[in-house]
């Protein structure tokens, strides 16, 4: 498509705001920063506060995304899903999802229910029944609400069996 052609880069994809853009999520995850310049010069900002709403980012009219920075950390990314464990207990969590909302964004209630808890089951069913509060997905020819929201919760319950040493495989169909 032309809007493919016309910014196939990763701060073209940031730029054009799409919910469901597949790189945000991630950057969101990873705590990014933009760097955005104009013709007044530099401005940076959490990559997470550039998605105001459908259509709407923080950026002016003669702004691009010139660069982002990924803070140096472990490598705890996993998807979407950015967790740090210390002691069975989740000590940093932020889980972000496109194509759930208007712009792409964390779940922040979900992380809640993460942060300082055990790393077990329990948890993380409480966390992915926390994101049906933090997500009112839409139903389009793309997915239903429903998938949608199975699939955002199912991502954090891969990254936990992942953890546990359980083989899991994106292929599988369950009826």
């Amino acid at each position: 498509s032309a809007q493919a052609r016309n910014a196939a880069t990763i701060g073209g994809n940031v730029a054009n705001g799409s919910p469901s853009g597949d790189g945000s999520p991630a950057l969101i995850a990873l705590g990014a920063t933009l760097h955005l310049r104009s013709v007044d010069g530099v401005r940076t900002l959490p990559i997470e506060d550039f998605f105001i709403d459908y259509g709407t980012q923080d950026r002016a009219e003669n702004e691009f995304v010139e660069a982002i920075t990924i803070p140096r950390q472990p490598d705890h990314l996993r998807g979407c899903v950015w967790i740090e464990v210390e002691n069975g207990e989740v000590s940093e969590i932020r889980l972000a999802f496109g194509g759930m909302a208007g712009t792409p964004k964390r779940a922040k209630r979900a992380e809640a229910a993460l942060r300082g808890m055990p790393w077990t089951d329990a948890t993380v069913a409480s966390a992915m029944q926390a994101m049906t509060r933090d997500f009112t997905p839409m139903s389009d020819m793309r997915a239903s609400a429903t998938y949608r929201m199975e699939a955002a919760q199912n991502m954090l319950l891969r990254t936990w069996l992942e953890d546990q040493g359980q083989a899991t495989n994106v292929l599988e169909v369950r009826a």
